[in-house]
Order: C-alpha cells, then sequence, then structure tokens
C-alpha cells in the first residue's frame, strides 16, 4: 500500500563535525561544511488527519530507519533531474503530555537532509529561508490500513464494515497505517493538509489498480473455495458440506488447486464423463448426429 502525506519544513542546521560525518558518508567526495546546506524537516507524525489516517509509533520507527538516503524531489514527479537534497540522519521527537486522540504522546519523525551549494539550488536555498518552500510530502509503502475499531484492514470490507470518519459507540474510526515496508522519497509541495505540519495525502493511481487486482484475486480465490465445496460433495467422500467449507476455507490457492484437480478425478472416476444420451445402435457414423435432431 503506497502512502503519500505532507509534512513540514523545518529550520536550518548549523555543521558541526559528526553531522558533516554522516553526510560525507553518504557523497563521493569528502565535502566541506561550506559547500553543504542542511535543514530539518518533519516527515510526519502519529496524529490523525484529515483523511482519517496515522502513522502509529512503531510505524514511526520502522520509517525513521527506511527514510535515511532518500532524496527529496518535486510534488511526487520520480526524476533524477528533480532530486534536490537528501535525509543523511532521522530523529523520532516525543512531546510528552500533548495525547493525541489515539491517546498516545505526540510523536513526529523529523529527517535532517542536505544539499549542495551550487549555483542552481541558490534560488531553491532562497526560497527555504525566506520560508516560501515550507511544505513537504512524504512517499512511502505500509503493509495494511488497520481499523481502529475492529483491527481489521480497513481496505478489506469484507471483514471490516466500519468507515472512517464515522463515530461508534461515541469513538471515531480512523486507519492506522501499520507494517511500514519501504520509503521512497520526500517532495517539496504546495498545498498543506495535516494538522500540526498542514499536510495533504494523496494515494497514487496505481495503489488504486493495486486494490482492484486484489480484489478480483479474493473474488477467485472464493469462487475456487466454492469449487472445491462443490466437489468434494459430488466425490461422496462422505464429509458434510460444512466440514467442506472450513477445510477449504484453511487453504490458500496451490492447495485449493491441488485438491479441485483430486476432488475432479475422482467425481470423474465416481460418475464417469459419458454423455447423457447415446445413438441407437447400427447407425453409420453420419447418422449419429441426426438420431438427435427433432
Amino acid at each position: 500500500m503506497k502512502i503519500s502525506k505532507q509534512a513540514g519544513l523545518g529550520e536550518a542546521l548549523t555543521l558541526d563535525e559528526n553531522e558533516l560525518a554522516l553526510i560525507n558518508a553518504m557523497s563521493r567526495k569528502a565535502l566541506t561544511a561550506e559547500e553543504v546546506y542542511t535543514f530539518a524537516v518533519r516527515l510526519c507524525d502519529n496524529q490523525v488527519d484529515r483523511d482519517g489516517e496515522r502513522f502509529p509509533v512503531e510505524t514511526l520507527e520502522e520509517l525513521a530507519e527506511l527514510f535515511v538516503g532518500k532524496s527529496g524531489i518535486f510534488d511526487h514527479q520520480w526524476s533524477a533531474r528533480g532530486q534536490t537534497a537528501r535525509i543523511y540522519r532521522t530523529e523520532l521527537v516525543r512531546e510528552e503530555g500533548s495525547p493525541t486522540e489515539a491517546g498516545e504522546p505526540l510523536c513526529y519523525l523529523k529527517g535532517y537532509a542536505y544539499m549542495l551549494r551550487t549555483e542552481g539550488n541558490q534560488e531553491l536555498i532562497a526560497e527555504i529561508e525566506g520560508g516560501i518552500k515550507k511544505e513537504v510530502s512524504v512517499g512511502c509503502a505500509v503493509a495494511q490500513a488497520r481499523c481502529s475499531i475492529c483491527g481489521e484492514n480497513i481496505r478489506d470490507k469484507g471483514r471490516c464494515p466500519h468507515e472512517q470518519g464515522m463515530t461508534y459507540d461515541g469513538k471515531r474510526c480512523w486507519a492506522d497505517l501499520v507494517e511500514a515496508t519501504d520509503a521512497y522519497e520526500w517532495s517539496f509541495v504546495a498545498v498543506p493538509a495535516q494538522k500540526e505540519a498542514g499536510v495533504m495525502k494523496s494515494m497514487r493511481q496505481d495503489m488504486e489498480q493495486l486494490e482492484r487486482e486484489a480484489a478480483l484475486g479474493r473474488k477467485y480465490l472464493q469462487r475456487l473455495k466454492d469449487e472445491v465445496v462443490r466437489l468434494g460433495g459430488l466425490a461422496e467422500l462422505g464429509l458434510e458440506r460444512d466440514t467442506l467449507a472450513v477445510i477449504a476455507g484453511r487453504l490458500e490457492e496451490p492447495e485449493l488447486e491441488g485438491l479441485r484437480a483430486a476432488f475432479q478425478r475422482q467425481v470423474d472416476k465416481a460418475w464417469g464423463a459419458e454423455t447423457q444420451l447415446k445413438a441407437p445402435e447400427g447407425l453409420a457414423p453420419e447418422q449419429r448426429d441426426g438420431a438427435f435432431l427433432i
């Protein structure tokens, strides 16, 4: 599941030897403090955003490692020409005494980024210093969006009946974005939307395609399970339909395909594969089809 969320640009930094060493670990040549410009970025936090989603602290901890070394670009346009800066370290900042709606202390992921002081970057550096470029958006991937009410994947409506933003028994429903698997990039963007940092989230079109494919896969798997149950009943194995349904429900696609093939062989053996009507004996081959004409 690919996620894009906006966050905020922080203060410029003063380099010391430790910071410069971390930057030089990523560069192909040794850079001096005069050659680089550094600044802090508020990437994402654990508050419920305007889309009814949030990153739990555990996910922020996973993203902290994944974002080190990731490039900053513009408007999520994945092009080498748009690379402007790179995150060389991250930090998880906790603000005790500021609980979120989920009951956790406010926590956000802070990234430290550097860029070269080149002639081409002077305008961008000036815009950062002048507060023009201050919103950023992160692009990352998580395994699932977990419903805060029932704990199921909120995208799977067969398991989760709740809707983000709705209230159930006095508790608002949101999606916890859990199990971070990758961090792609962070981008300079124009429109803020998240509560603390002014952040907007957008789902990529390819995510919609992935969800459509996942829905088709679930339909195919259910049809395969139904076919296994049907063939199991015809195979006269002495198993009740409910028992067959329980067995099929615990299997994945490869096992289901194998079981379907085995049941089909048993059905063919028990019932045969002959036609329901036989042509009368003694007819020539060219007359056989005509025997069934009315």
